[in-house]
């Protein structure tokens, strides 16, 4: 799923400012909580979906931080696979975001999108000041994204209504601790103006 354009042979890409970061929602939501996970994530996908499609249209980039599923040798094309092709919970979430050609993809050994990744290469090669994060989990692997990017002097958005934890309540405390601490904006999507950040 890399990109296919001209910057693949050198040429410098078009810079924006912004980027759209979609974590772990290439998944098959076949672990204990998933269960539990599987309304308010499709919820959430039908706004990182709209988010997505705002984002195509004023060639803002997408970048999807996603686990590896535990397999060293998995690639994007696998998982997308798996999720859409097999009996799993979390079809109808890959159904409405499953990833297309002029996306980018970082495959994430560990919870924080940028550890031991090429995400931070990305972002600089992309021209990136603010990211706007959105998946799962809200209070882990959003959180550990947004902390790592904070410290990395990226500006934050976080729309409410693009995260996901197993409870509510983790998620509302976990967007209260990034807006407080990491100064991410959590305006959610039916209010996120995307033009502003460019």
């Amino acid at each position: 799923m890399e990109k296919e354009s001209s910057d693949l042979h050198g040429n410098a890409p078009d810079t924006c400012p912004v980027a759209v970061l979609i974590i772990d929602m290439i998944n098959d939501l076949e672990f204990p909580e998933g269960p539990q996970l599987l309304e308010p994530t499709l919820k959430a996908a039908d706004c990182i979906a709209h988010l997505k499609s705002q984002a195509k249209r004023l060639h803002i980039p997408v970048i999807y931080a996603n686990d590896n599923f535990g397999h060293w040798r998995s690639d994007i094309s696998f998982l997308v696979k798996h999720c859409l092709q097999t009996n799993v919970r979390g079809k109808s979430v890959m159904q409405l975001l499953k990833p297309d050609h002029t996306d980018y993809v970082v495959l994430k050994p560990k919870h924080s999108a940028f550890f031991e990744t090429t995400l931070s290469l990305l972002l600089t090669y992309l021209g990136t000041k603010r990211l706007i994060l959105t998946g799962l989990i809200t209070d882990v692997c959003v959180q550990f994204t947004a902390q790592d990017a904070y410290l990395r002097d990226f500006q934050l958005s976080i729309p409410s209504d693009c995260v996901v934890a197993p409870s509510t309540e983790r998620t509302q405390s976990s967007l209260d601790y990034m807006q407080r601490i990491l100064q991410a904006d959590i305006t959610p999507t039916t209010d996120l103006d995307l033009q502003r950040f460019l």
